[in-house]
């Protein structure tokens, strides 16, 4: 079993590979969240790289999707749910390219970890707003 600090980097990870290709803007992203919310507070900074490691291994095996959405939502108390999903739309989010495949794994997350449907369009609208760019309105 993971710790639920490993299932948020999974959750990162998971989303930013979606499409095969983990940009610049997307670690960076990941980077952030982990050296400066507390919900990491007490994680060795150094992890995130062998953390993100074994998600990228376990993702590229036999039914890894699964696995690794199984393990994510087994080390996340259900308070913590919502969180991984705010998490994740924002490393989407983070480098102005949503994929077709990343739509896709935030609709298999949301579902594997029971977000209430109304719950989820509400995280999805806040973070689009938040990401607003020049040029968007």
């Amino acid at each position: 079993m993971i710790s639920h600090q490993d299932a948020l980097i999974y959750t990162m990870v998971m989303v930013s590979a979606a499409d095969n290709d983990i940009t610049d803007a997307e670690l960076s992203a990941m980077g952030r969240r982990v050296r400066y919310l507390p919900i990491f507070a007490g994680f060795d900074n150094d992890g995130v790289t062998s953390v993100a490691r074994d998600c990228a291994k376990l993702l590229g095996e036999e039914d890894g999707m699964d696995r690794t959405l199984d393990m994510i939502r087994d080390a996340l108390p259900r308070k913590l749910r919502e969180t991984a999903y705010v998490f994740a739309c924002e490393i989407v989010l983070s480098d102005s390219e949503i994929s077709q495949e990343e739509l896709r794994i935030l609709e298999l997350l949301r579902h594997r970890l029971d977000i209430d449907r109304l719950v989820g369009s509400a995280i999805e609208r806040a973070m689009a707003a938040r990401y607003v760019r020049p040029g968007d309105f």
